[in-house]
């Protein structure tokens, strides 16, 4: 109980460091805010939680939903569900006897098309680099 209050404390205070360095083009940002963005960057950085984000991009689904589009199990996506929660990449809401999870930052589906339109156009130039 105690941890949770401390983590709570250190993303509050990093929240609100984010948002006052917002409008400073060149400010850097306080050690708390730069461990929040390096967790949730950890939190992507694994391919069963990208195909259950990814899943989740075309709407909020349950966790037997996820299971079937993604090819995982219950536990295991339960698990990695969690962890996205916790690192509020995704909402979770009570609906009858399921539990739907959704998408809760809306600039994440933008980031990760960002990337893989990065990959597509490294991909590609290394194509066109090589002989025919």
């Amino acid at each position: 109980m105690r941890r949770r209050r401390r983590l709570g404390v250190r993303r509050a205070r990093a929240a609100r460091a984010l948002s006052m360095t917002r409008g400073a083009a060149k400010s850097s940002l306080p050690r708390e805010a730069l461990e929040i963005i390096a967790q949730r960057f950890r939190a992507l950085g694994d391919a069963t939680r990208l195909a259950l984000l990814q899943a989740l991009f075309d709407g909020d689904r349950t966790v037997q939903e996820l299971c079937a589009l993604t090819g995982t199990s219950q536990a295991n996506a339960s698990k990695h569900l969690a962890l996205l929660l916790e690192r509020g990449l995704v909402t979770r809401q009570r609906d009858g006897l399921f539990v739907r999870y959704g998408i809760a930052d809306t600039t994440l589906k933008r980031l990760c098309h960002l990337v893989c339109g990065s990959l597509a156009e490294h991909h590609e130039s290394l194509r066109a680099s090589l002989p025919s």
